[in-house]
């Protein structure tokens, strides 16, 4: 029988941030691919955890997602784990869990820290529904043109930075979405962790230079501007498309929530 692939998050910085059964997977598995071998070490050697580790990262993924899944069918069960919290989401691993469930190989997560939802929990931010971004290009203009297209709707966003590229971020995250509110989350449950929280001109009286440590972003964009969509909304109207018809069209060409979309058009056709 093929073995199995575990998905297991690790701390995020406090050791003790980890599940019971995290550390027995890792205990029983017969080998875990990690994304740096010697960051784990310092971890399983915290867990008296003595099952070999080996490298895999964003660039030996290919090569080693053939070798990993050629254990996995001689029946070998791998734990997959990231420097630090869950893997796959903005790491490597997302092509060795593609490959082994096209393969036929269980795959099973073992949830735990992310400093994504971590960072959430604690912004005081909307959260019934928001949006993952990850880390946005590194060149100024691409990263502005994302930022451009986010402006476009009211929403909560979670982006991961370097601690160096923070401020220019903050910079432009003012100049295209205006002083908006947002918290910068650094150094997530380690000694020194610090949410600052405010606008993003407060926020940046208060960061003097580059910051240390990892750093998550969460921002809430304003509201649209209405009267962009409202005018191609009420011409769909009196053009004789439905109203559910104008809302999918407007929602999907504005980025707008339909609820938003479907509240305004009923207001139009009754005006």
């Amino acid at each position: 029988m093929a073995g199995i692939l575990y998905v297991v998050a690790t701390p995020i910085g406090n050791l003790d941030d980890i599940t019971v059964r995290a550390v027995k997977t890792l205990k029983e598995a017969d080998l875990i691919a990690a994304e740096d071998t010697r960051h784990t070490k310092k971890l399983l050697i915290h867990l008296a955890i003595a099952t070999p580790a080996t490298s895999y990262h964003e660039h030996n993924e290919e090569q080693k997602s053939e070798e990993l899944i050629s254990k996995l069918r001689d029946g070998k069960n791998i734990a997959l784990v990231t420097d630090a919290g869950t893997p796959c989401v903005s790491d490597p691993g997302y092509r060795l869990v593609k490959k082994a469930s096209m393969a036929g190989i269980k795959v099973v997560p073992i949830p735990g820290a992310s400093a994504m939802t971590a960072a959430l929990s604690a912004s005081g931010l909307p959260s019934d529904e928001f949006t993952f971004k990850g880390f946005l290009p590194e060149k100024q203009g691409a990263r502005r043109k994302v930022l451009t297209e986010m402006a476009l709707r009211e929403a909560t966003y979670i982006l991961y930075e370097s601690p160096k590229r923070t401020v220019k971020l903050l910079k432009d995250i003012e100049e295209i979405m205006g002083d908006v509110n947002i918290v910068v989350a650094r150094e997530l449950t380690k000694v020194y962790e610090e949410f600052i929280r405010g606008t993003v001109s407060e926020v940046l009286s208060r960061i003097s230079g580059d910051l240390k440590g990892e750093v998550t972003v969460i921002l809430r964009t304003g509201s649209p501007v209405s009267a962009d969509y409202e005018e191609a909304l009420l011409s769909l109207i009196k053009e004789g498309a439905s109203v559910r018809d104008a809302v999918d069209i407007i929602s999907s060409d504005y980025g707008v929530s339909k609820k938003e979309v479907y509240d305004k058009a009923v207001i139009l056709k009754n005006s």
